[in-house]
């Protein structure tokens, strides 16, 4: 952003969040609710599985007799799931509303002298015809 604002000093920079699907939305909101319960669950010393006609796993045992690894686990696994379903990995590039780069659809970043070879060719293409100097024959 630095080396383009010094090369650019009239271009806005603006970032902003690329929203992912609202079904992946919907599945890091449950996680994070999921994970609340569970936690709430192994601090409580509650065992659910019996209420669900269910035998105790192993892990839940563990998990009983080592809350503070149990519940940081849960708390790290659970953020790391939610993290990835609201990450889209998505680097747009618009200059005067018209798209000029997507990470989406290249499936890479630009090197700085990419970018700025794009913004170069850009600014050129999109020049009114009367700022152009004009020639005499």
């Amino acid at each position: 952003m630095q080396v383009l604002n010094q090369r650019y000093p009239d271009i806005r920079i603006e970032g902003e969040n690329y929203l992912p699907l609202p079904i992946y939305q919907h599945i890091a909101s449950f996680l994070s609710m999921f994970k609340l319960a569970l936690i709430g669950l192994v601090i409580l010393g509650k065992d659910p599985f019996p209420a669900l006609g269910m035998q105790t796993p192993g892990i839940w045992t563990w998990g009983q007799e080592n809350k503070i690894y149990a519940c940081m686990m849960v708390f790290f696994f659970s953020n790391m799931l939610e993290n990835h379903c609201m990450s889209t990995g998505a680097f747009e590039i618009t200059l005067n509303d018209m798209p000029v780069w997507s990470k989406l659809e290249s499936g890479h970043l630009p090197s700085m002298q990419q970018l700025v070879q794009i913004l170069e060719n850009e600014m050129k293409m999109n020049v009114p015809m009367d700022a152009l100097p004009h020639q005499r024959s």
